[in-house]
C-alpha cells in the first residue's frame, strides 16, 4: 500500500484540522496516524482497521480526534478538535497488516509527513 498524507497547516489553539491519507493498492491494512513534535519521538496517535472501522486513540488525544475511513475513496481521515500547541508536530500515516499497535517499528509503508503547527 502507498500512502499520502495532506491537510497539515497553521490552526490557533482550540480550533480544528482534518488531515487526509489517500491509500492506493491494496487497503485490508491497519492505517494509523503517528506524530513527531520536534525533538521529540514519533508516537502513536490513533489507528483504525480498514475492514471493520475498529478504532484505537493514544489517552492524549481522546475525545478531541477521530479517525475514519472512506472506504470507496480510499481514504483515512484525522478529524482534530480542541487542537493544543503540544498537538504542534508533523504527522504521518503509516499502514501494517495484522492488529492495531502503537509502535512505529510495527509498521512497514508510512506515508510523507505533514506539518501541523497550533498557535497559543
Amino acid at each position: 500500500v502507498q500512502l499520502q498524507a495532506s491537510g497539515g497547516g497553521l490552526v490557533q489553539a482550540g480550533g480544528s484540522l482534518r488531515l487526509s491519507c489517500a491509500a492506493s493498492g491494496r487497503t485490508n491494512w491497519i492505517i494509523s496516524w503517528f506524530r513527531q513534535a520536534p525533538g521529540e519521538q514519533r508516537e502513536f496517535v490513533a489507528g483504525i482497521t480498514w475492514n471493520w472501522g475498529t478504532t484505537v486513540y493514544a489517552d492524549s488525544v481522546k475525545g478531541r480526534f477521530t479517525i475514519s475511513r472512506d472506504k470507496a475513496k480510499r481514504m483515512v481521515y484525522l478529524q482534530m478538535n480542541s487542537l493544543k500547541a503540544e498537538d504542534t508536530a508533523v504527522y504521518y500515516c503509516a499502514a501494517r497488516n495484522g492488529d492495531i499497535t502503537t509502535k512505529t517499528s510495527d509498521y512497514n509503508n508510512w506515508g510523507q509527513g505533514t506539518l501541523v503547527t497550533v498557535s497559543s
